[in-house]
């Protein structure tokens, strides 16, 4: 298939595409008239990567899940090196939410502090005559 088919297919665009070939994700032959022709096989490596970016991987995150999928496996996740990656990011991740989970907890005291105190030391607004 052309570059335009398989970008319509994939739900991204020509440019896209090219870029994944310049990173040695997406591969495409040359037909004589110097056009990309891809194999119907790019269509999953594509869907794989968008799904992959789409959650917050890296470009050389990708890599372990394409060569996986080249391997000829159903998934690009079964594989040892995209194990690794799947671990990695999921601890970026765990991280990321304890310290989300510090900074809601200190939010919380901040504000349950300032409502308690708000009284004591800030003036009231005078509302307006009547």
């Amino acid at each position: 298939m052309l570059i335009g088919e398989l970008a319509e297919r994939a739900g991204t665009s020509t440019r896209t595409l090219r870029y994944y070939e310049e990173h040695g994700l997406v591969q495409a032959q040359r037909s004589t008239n110097g056009y990309r022709v891809y194999e119907e096989t790019e269509l999953r490596v594509v869907r794989e990567i968008r799904t992959l970016l789409d959650v917050g991987f890296g470009l050389d995150d990708v890599r372990p899940f394409v060569a996986c999928l080249r391997a000829g496996n159903s998934s690009g996740d079964v594989c040892p090196d995209s194990v690794v990656v799947l671990r990695r990011k999921l601890a970026e991740v765990d991280a990321y939410i304890d310290r989300l989970g510090a900074v809601r907890q200190q939010l919380h005291t901040q504000l349950t502090h300032a409502i308690a105190h708000r009284e004591e030391t800030c003036p009231r607004k005078r509302q307006p005559p009547r």
